[in-house]
């Protein structure tokens, strides 16, 4: 198993623990639908996928799941108000065109919010910048800049500060670095900022 592949199943096992059994989950950029599974197999849930790959929505639609094409900046508009009792988002707000507006339709469209997301101020990555005063590759962000996704990268005290503006409630967070099983952490320290390579929050309307 690679070491993203590691992080990312470390990742989907502290959502298993944030997700009550039998809930109504959206997956956003759901990929080729392995947390969708986990959470119908392990949860129970009523779970549904909002794919853009057509080669990962057959998939998807291969292995018996309910997934649609369609992307975070765009389509979320056509579910109505509080649709499911959870809207999972992992490792994608940062590739998204539109990164305030797609965390608000998240509450709109589900009772709690799940986010995970690289954290750019990670020690590892200020070190890059220092030492070589180039864009870093990590663990966490293994592309090059001129290859990636990512469009709108931020750090923990960022993401804090805008989950504020919007009026959201974090009612749990955790930190995943190096493989290692998520920690609870709480994400307004600053020592966290410099500790987490990416992490996961579970929020929700204050």
């Amino acid at each position: 198993m690679s070491p993203a592949e590691a992080a990312r199943r470390e990742d989907f096992r502290a959502i298993l623990g944030m997700v009550r059994p039998g809930a109504r989950v959206l997956d956003i950029g759901c990929g080729e639908g392995l947390l969708l599974e986990m959470l119908a197999r392990e949860n129970g849930v009523e779970g549904r996928g909002l794919e853009l790959s057509p080669a990962n929505v057959s998939l998807c639609l291969a292995r018996g799941l309910a997934v649609v094409q369609g992307d975070a900046d765009h389509d979320l508009a056509d579910f109505p108000n509080q649709s499911f009792d959870y809207a999972v988002l992992t490792q994608t707000l940062q590739a998204v065109h539109r990164p305030r507006e797609v965390l608000a339709e998240l509450l709109r469209i589900a009772e709690r919010a799940i986010v995970s997301l690289p954290n750019f101020a990670h020690w590892k990555m200020r070190w890059e910048l220092l030492t070589r005063g180039r864009m870093p590759t990590t663990r966490a962000l293994p592309r090059a800049w001129w290859e990636t996704d990512n469009i709108h990268l931020c750090t923990l005290r960022d993401f804090t500060i805008l989950c504020d503006e919007l009026g959201l409630k974090i009612e749990a967070s955790m930190a995943l670095a190096e493989g290692q099983a998520a920690r609870p952490i709480e994400p307004q320290r600053a020592i966290e900022n410099w500790r987490a390579e990416s992490a996961l929050f579970l929020l929700s309307r204050k």
